[in-house]
């Protein structure tokens, strides 16, 4: 995970092409792909980082899951998010959806089903959708693509989609500024066209998709919470 750094100055400066396609010869989703050792690493370190954010959503703003019967989170790895979230809301049943290598090693969950899949595809139907720092390692017509298929999965007149994900260029100071931009160059350094955004940023993709409307709520973590209304 360290070798695309060692990459990030060359391609900046132009002299070689995408840091983690320069370090491994592939994108980062071929490699864990093709490499269980590597989509382990890295599913291990979603699953570390999600134990804190799901804290900070459950600890900061409870009522996001309040009504929601099912909830299918979206790439979401082996079920860790769903797993917190399941037992701090045991009325929830979960779909923890990802790609078919990733969610075939995933634990056994009490409340949590696993479903292999791909996100450009399709979404399984919930009442509302989550996804947590998924988004952002994507360009924005794939963040587009990817939320219209999770609008689609959602009863238009009821169902939301819970986003959690990093936004910078904020007015106000607070303490997680610094990490909203340290994540700004691992996407560099990591994905193809990943990007940390403002909530302007966000503002595009929402509307190119077809939401109505979306509230943003800010956590202790350097994640926030954006609610996506069809």
């Amino acid at each position: 995970m360290l070798a695309p750094w060692h990459k990030l100055s060359a391609w900046v400066l132009g002299n070689e092409g995408l840091p983690f396609e320069a370090a491994h010869g592939k994108d980062l989703w071929g490699l864990c792909a093709e490499n269980p050792s590597h989509s382990k690493l890295f599913n291990d370190g979603m699953a570390c980082d999600a134990r804190a954010g799901v804290a900070a959503v459950i600890g900061g703003c409870p009522e996001v899951f309040e009504g929601v019967g099912t909830l299918v989170d979206v790439g979401g790895g082996d079920g860790t998010s769903l797993r917190s979230i399941v037992e701090a809301c045991p009325w929830i049943r979960g779909i923890n959806f990802d790609l078919p290598h990733v969610v075939s090693v995933a634990p056994v969950s009490v409340g949590v089903e696993h479903v292999g899949g791909n996100m450009f595809d399709h979404v399984p139907k919930a009442d509302a959708v989550y996804i947590m720092k998924v988004l952002h390692d994507w360009a924005d017509d794939d963040c587009i693509a990817i939320l219209r298929k999770c609008r689609e999965a959602i009863p238009q007149d009821a169902g939301k989609v819970i986003i959690v994900d990093a936004i910078v260029g904020r007015e106000e100071d607070h303490e997680f500024k610094g990490a909203g931009l340290l994540l700004d160059m691992v996407m560099m350094a990591h994905t193809s066209d990943g990007k940390e955004r403002t909530s302007k940023e966000w503002s595009y993709i929402f509307h190119e998709v077809g939401f109505t409307r979306y509230t943003i709520k800010h956590i202790l973590a350097y994640q926030s919470v954006i609610e996506v209304y069809p």
